[in-house]
């Protein structure tokens, strides 16, 4: 079983792939943003790092698929590579931070990757609007990313559903995180794992 988790920054994944492991007995698979060598240079000048952070992300998180696929074992993983490639990738080259030969290359390098990958059996996107985004990115207080724009959230955030609504791969479960408090409210969190119950055994 491969359930990844999707969303914009703040949305939650990070909290929910650590709760969902220990619930299910998953193997949590992480964003690799503690040992990223570009999070803190993009976020000061997303123009000159906008390429290396989003290669960089590529290659780990499709490196992450081959690990989940010759484990044998259920993975819980917090973001895809499909977002890296239909949302910030795109929305770095339409604002003009990423140049239009960069993200050629980009993508030329994401298709090859999606020839050797399967889809995740069930994607969760995590839906949240942009002063939940902002509030929870403050709650959590990282270094860099006390300078992201609201505009860059907003840009997000517009990719994101335009994503999920064609999304066709395999299951999908949207969750308005707006409302939901999973880590201080048991409720909250026990509402989304009945949904995701009800999922899984469809799978089956």
């Amino acid at each position: 079983m491969h359930v990844a988790i999707a969303g914009n920054i703040g949305s939650g994944k990070t909290t929910l792939t650590g709760l969902l492991a220990k619930h299910y007995n998953w193997d949590p698979q992480y964003e690799d943003v503690d040992y990223n060598p570009y999070l803190n240079d993009f976020y000061e000048d997303m123009q000159r790092w906008s390429f290396n952070l989003q290669v960089y992300f590529l290659n780990s998180r499709f490196k992450q698929i081959l690990d989940i696929r010759d484990s044998g074992r259920d993975v819980v993983q917090d973001r895809t590579i499909y977002e890296d490639a239909n949302i910030f990738a795109p929305n770095l080259h339409t604002m003009g931070l990423m140049s239009t030969r960069d993200f050629d290359n980009y993508k030329q390098l994401f298709e090859l990757m999606t020839r050797l990958i399967t889809p995740p059996d069930l994607l969760i996107y995590l839906r949240a609007s942009v002063p939940t985004l902002v509030r929870q990115i403050q709650q959590r207080d990282r270094d860099y990313e006390r300078n992201i724009r609201l505009d860059y959230l907003q840009h997000l955030n517009e990719r994101y559903e335009a994503w999920i609504s064609g999304y066709e791969e395999r299951n999908l479960l949207i969750v308005d995180m707006d409302n939901l408090d999973i880590t201080a409210n048991p409720q909250d969190l026990r509402h989304i794992i009945d949904l995701i119950d009800s999922r899984i055994n469809s799978l089956f």
